[in-house]
């Protein structure tokens, strides 16, 4: 029997990780699920996963919940457990895109770290870069359904009745 190079097999049946950053407005959310249907990959976006762990009423979330509602980014040592669990929760898929992490060297390194604990191999980076008058024109026209999440602009997906969801007719909120 032929002895087979194990880093090889594992090279070859890794599951693909790629992480997506620009700046607020520049497309990364929009971009990020074409991606994951066309790739049939799970989605980690930190500005999701924060909201749902304070939700969730979990020890982390309430340390990061203080952070958000002052105005300040979530530090890595609240940060980096929520990811390592939705990563965990995510590594059955066939990869996994990240969305607003990692953001810190610090973070990077953890990332690369759980992804080999997962079987994930983060190997791709997407930079969308835009113009400052196209970020500001799509982050004044922002809606979002405070209710069921879904996302709206006034010009570029103006929802079926002015300020209202489709989706479940709760009042819109600008983002």
């Amino acid at each position: 029997m032929k002895s087979v190079d194990c880093n090889l097999l594992l090279k070859k049946e890794a599951k693909k990780g790629i992480i997506i950053f620009g700046p607020p407005g520049a497309g990364k959310g929009t971009q990020a699920g074409r991606l994951v249907e066309e790739l049939e990959l799970g989605y980690i976006a930190t500005g999701d996963i924060l909201r749902e762990a304070v939700a969730k009423g979990t020890p982390l979330g309430g340390k990061a919940a203080e952070y958000m509602n002052s105005g300040e980014l979530v530090p890595d040592e609240v940060m980096i457990p929520i990811v390592e669990e939705k990563l965990a929760e995510e590594s059955d898929k066939r990869g996994v895109l990240l969305d607003g992490f990692p953001r810190t060297v610090r973070q990077a390194a953890m990332l690369d770290e759980a992804g080999r604990r997962n079987g994930i191999e983060i190997d791709k980076a997407i930079y969308l870069k835009t113009s400052r008058d196209v970020i500001l024109q799509r982050l004044c026209g922002r809606r979002v359904c405070p209710k069921c999440g879904a996302t709206y602009h006034v010009r570029n997906i103006p929802p079926k009745a002015e300020g209202i969801c489709d989706k479940c007719g709760t009042a819109l909120v600008q983002r």
